[in-house]
């Protein structure tokens, strides 16, 4: 049984499930909680993941009733199904509610894209102690801290994105392909994956892009996202910026899982906070991270982050190698700020430098075939462990 919610979770588990399709002498049965991704590798969907990632304490209440009802469908289905292991992929609101029901229950419980608990909530660190047998982490200072904190049972991989994140077209074929000039700067935009994401970040993205243009006709900006919900979000923003008297310049194209080549051709990036920074990062472009939600939303949830850096790339870097404007920080003018100083020649080589340092912490890849090693080896280790 594999569970996943998000666009992200949905990525990495169809890649895990591709690594163990790929185990020698050995047939697996996937369900659960899938996306798109997931379906295509083959996962039979008892729930259907899309739609399933929301932000923010006010939302995700009104949406009880609805994560209630998923919660006893997957119940019932490993009750009746008695899956060898329940793999838990991110998603740590709800699928740590879950491991802790399944774990009673005697099924074997593995963690997949450890919960980010030395960021904010550490309280949820009895849970993994109690009812998950594995942890499997993607990032390099993980392991330490949870055996520091007392949970032994974790596994460090390496990023699932590590060395599989790159771009399949050059800049000058990208610029052919869109209709844009090589020999020109082009800015890469990337709103986010959630649609309350996308309504609050676009807008001020779309400020900025309107002000450098003012600035500076010549520059092209590219609004990149991963799905066709994502564009249908995009361009409907677009359209209430536009009714609203937002300048939308006439060099701002959009495109739909062309993400990698958007951010390879793209001399600077505005990012919006999340695992985009790491693929951002990982490509090498440098970027502002963002990030915009409610006001309620970010009085309720500040006080509960307890970390230096919001992006993963700094996190990993160890230092704040991309400016971070968040809430209050992110204007028109900051982004604009930003990205115009990281377009000046010797700081964009230099933060090009410093995010190839960054990424090489990630590992060099194989990470969901050492995921999938490790999650055979608890199938076959018989009893449970904790």
């Amino acid at each position: 049984m594999i569970v996943a919610g998000e666009p992200s979770g949905d990525l990495h588990a169809a890649k895990l499930v591709r690594a163990l399709k790929e185990v020698p002498d050995t047939v697996f049965d996937f369900f659960g909680s899938a996306g798109p991704r997931m379906r295509d590798a083959g996962v039979e969907p008892i729930v259907m993941a899309d739609g399933l990632s929301i932000v923010g304490l006010p939302e995700i209440a009104r949406a009880l009733p609805k994560f209630l009802r998923i919660f006893n469908t997957l119940k019932r289905a490993a009750r009746d199904r008695r899956p060898d292991v329940v793999v838990l992929v991110d998603f740590p609101d709800f699928n740590l509610k879950l491991a802790k029901s399944l774990s009673k229950r005697g099924m074997k419980i593995v963690y997949y894209i450890s919960p980010q608990l030395w960021a904010w909530r550490r309280y949820r660190i009895r849970t993994i102690r109690r009812y998950v047998d594995l942890l499997i982490s993607i990032l390099p200072f993980e392991k330490s801290w949870y055996a520091k904190h007392g949970v032994e049972h974790v596994e460090y991989v390496g990023s699932p994105l590590s060395r599989e994140v790159h771009a399949s077209m050059e800049r000058a074929e990208f610029c052919r392909t869109y209709g844009l000039n090589s020999e020109k700067s082009i800015v890469a935009l990337l709103p986010g994956s959630r649609h309350k994401e996308i309504a609050r970040i676009l807008p001020v993205m779309l400020e900025t892009a309107a002000g450098m243009f003012a600035s500076d006709p010549s520059i092209q900006f590219v609004v990149a996202t991963g799905s066709e919900q994502n564009r249908k979000d995009v361009e409907a923003v677009i359209n209430i910026a536009q009714e609203s008297g937002i300048y939308v310049p006439e060099t701002l194209i959009t495109t739909c899982n062309e993400t990698f080549n958007a951010l390879n051709a793209a001399d600077a990036a505005a990012v919006t906070s999340g695992t985009a920074t790491l693929e951002t990062g990982i490509i090498g472009t440098p970027m502002a991270i963002v990030y915009k939600t409610s006001s309620l939303n970010y009085k309720l949830l500040r006080p509960l982050i307890d970390v230096e850096h919001f992006g993963l790339i700094n996190l990993i870097a160890g230092e704040r190698v991309a400016a971070e404007l968040i809430q209050d920080d992110f204007s028109a003018q900051s982004l604009a700020d930003e990205l115009f100083r990281l377009l000046q020649k010797d700081t964009n080589s230099e933060t090009r430098r410093m995010l190839g340092t960054a990424a090489e912490k990630l590992g060099r890849g194989g990470a969901s075939k050492r995921a999938a090693e490790a999650i055979l080896k608890i199938i076959e280790s018989g009893d449970r462990t904790v």
